[in-house]
């Protein structure tokens, strides 16, 4: 789960992470009065929306009056902002971040991520601050700095120290960085995150470090002992079929293609998507019912797919095991019925209960393709999608 970038600085702030001092503004006037409480003569406008590169599409802006604040909130707000993260579609800004201005000296990058290949939450640095940092390691591999933590004991001490050294942290301001990634690996770890990004970190001319601006994102599997993060969520920055999603426990993503996938297991839904790409096709979705998936469940998975206006056709892929094929057969029966199937169905279905789930199909009335194999379905798809 992602949360915006207030949001973010809110929680690092508990940890005693220094962020510059803000609020979060809905309205122009809103934004206007967040800039009377803030001291200083200089403020940032910032759109807030879940994706980065804000700043090169126009998305953050220095206000040196509360005139500028008004005509920057107002120019933002209700803007369609496109970065390199939203796609061509870009995300319209619905709030505003208001920040008091900053005397920056020099900006720096910290992140902390889970590394899959060590099994460790990993923090890294780099000198090149306020870059993607894809760009950096692209470009200047040898200024990325890395440090693997142990869970057992945590982040250590001497490794922010030494990780600080590295990145070229000015003497005087060594152990305020230091402080200041101890409290971000606490905050990272206790909130179950899975990505903590502040880009740019940034030393200041009167002796601080802080976090200029900050991404959280939250593993989902940990919301249930984090209300209060879960409280955060913004639902007009989510896609309505992935919202939909998880009020029946589905694990949905929306794609781009116009061929929908349903399918039982994440490892299946991956290699479904890919045979799709080998024929040529263009999965519309990442969608798994999961192994225990209930007839009403598998019904209202068959309806988000159907909702995504992209999907030309769509392919069923099921082994069953746990998940019996009777049982998905009769949703997608029901599904297609209610709404009225008038795209291509192609199933294939395998495991448990297989003749039964082939007889409801075959006895429902409704034009569905069967498929005795996966590369035969997704063959099959791919050539019903560009009949149509």
């Amino acid at each position: 789960m992602n949360v915006h970038e207030y949001q973010g600085k809110g929680v690092l702030k508990e940890y005693g992470v220094t962020v510059p001092n803000g609020y979060v503004a809905f309205t122009a006037d809103e934004a206007v009065e967040a800039a009377k409480k803030l001291e200083g003569d200089l403020w940032v406008v910032k759109a807030q929306i879940h994706a980065g590169g804000r700043g090169k599409a126009g998305g953050v802006k220095l206000a040196r009056s509360l005139e500028e604040v008004r005509a920057f909130a107002d120019e933002l707000l209700g803007k369609v902002l496109v970065t390199h993260q939203t796609g061509p579609e870009g995300k319209e800004v619905k709030r505003l971040l208001i920040e008091e201005g900053c005397p920056i000296d020099k900006e720096y990058y910290i992140g902390v991520v889970i590394d899959r290949s060590t099994e460790r939450v990993v923090m890294m640095g780099s000198e090149e601050g306020g870059t993607e940092i894809e760009e950096v390691a692209a470009k200047t591999p040898e200024k990325i700095f890395k440090e693997v933590i142990d869970p057992t004991v945590g982040m250590l001490p001497f490794q922010a120290r030494r990780l600080a050294y590295n990145i070229n942290i000015p003497q005087d301001k060594i152990n305020h960085a230091v402080k200041f990634m101890l409290s971000l690996y606490q905050a990272f770890v206790d909130k179950d995150c899975s990505l903590a990004e502040i880009n740019p970190l940034v030393t200041t001319k009167d002796g601080r470090v802080m976090a200029l601006d900050a991404k959280l994102n939250f593993d989902s599997n940990a919301l249930f002992r984090h209300k209060d993060i879960l409280e955060l969520r913004d639902l007009d920055e989510e896609d309505p079929k992935e919202i939909e999603a998880s009020k029946y426990d589905l694990n949905y993503i929306a794609l781009d293609g116009n061929i929908g996938c349903m399918v039982n297991g994440a490892g299946l839904a991956m290699a479904t998507m890919d045979i799709i790409k080998h024929y040529n096709g263009e999965p519309a979705n990442f969608l798994d019912v999961g192994g225990g998936a209930t007839e009403d469940k598998v019904r209202e998975a068959f309806k988000i797919i159907l909702s995504d206006e992209n999907v030309k056709g769509i392919f069923v892929n099921i082994f069953g095991g746990i998940m019996k094929c009777d049982v998905i057969a009769t949703g997608v029966v029901e599904a297609a019925k209610q709404i009225k199937l008038d795209r291509p169905l192609v199933v294939r279905l395998e495991g448990t209960n297989v003749e039964l789930g082939k007889k409801i199909l075959d006895e429902s009335g409704l034009d569905i393709v069967s498929a005795d194999s996966m590369a035969d379905g997704a063959e099959k798809i791919v050539e019903l999608v560009k009949n149509s």
